[in-house]
């Protein structure tokens, strides 16, 4: 008799818990991520590294306000990533700023800067399937166009390009092209 005493309560806690208000997502301006990106690349086809891929990770942060009235797409995200290689070759860590512009509620275009560090070999005599990439640090450019699925999840068909601008003695670049999913918050 006396576990039926505690049916009512333990319905009566459920309905309570059910009831209380649940947290609402942050608004726009108290978030710091904007959105995350995982892909595949097909790392540089046109060098002595061809034939592999490189796994591709993306952070966007949200843009910063600004006091202007400025438009949307004038106005950078920073993001930081990475493209790691699958079988061994060069791959980089980077950080830098996104612009995004948007064509229809659906399609972007998107352009980036960043600064890369790699993990590439230097010699001019590169061993075999290997870029003589000059030096560690490199620039990177990126260029993307995008398809929003729904309000969170979009695929963009990207390419990244690296290279240290003449800054070493060496200088080939580095281009991998390929596709991404987007999630944003």
């Amino acid at each position: 008799m006396r576990r039926l005493i505690w049916i009512p309560y333990f319905f009566f806690l459920a309905s309570a818990a059910l009831a209380a208000e649940v947290p609402a997502r942050p608004s726009e301006s108290q978030r710091i991520l904007d959105e995350m990106r995982i892909g595949v690349l097909l790392h540089d086809p046109w060098s002595p590294e061809r034939g592999s891929a490189d796994l591709s990770l993306q952070v966007y942060f949200m843009r910063p306000a600004v006091q202007v009235q400025v438009p949307t797409f004038l106005v950078p995200k920073p993001f930081f990533g990475a493209s790691v290689n699958a079988v061994g070759r060069t791959s980089h860590v980077h950080a830098g700023l996104a612009w995004s512009l948007d064509l229809t509620d659906r399609l972007f275009v998107e352009a980036g800067l960043a600064g890369a560090l790699h993990n590439g070999v230097f010699d001019p005599l590169a061993a075999d399937k290997r870029n003589a990439t000059g030096c560690t640090f490199h620039f990177r450019e990126s260029a993307g166009i995008g398809y929003r699925l729904d309000g969170n999840w979009s695929v963009i068909a990207t390419v990244e390009h690296l290279s240290n601008g003449g800054l070493c003695n060496r200088n080939r670049g580095l281009t991998n092209l390929g596709v991404q999913v987007g999630y944003r918050f």
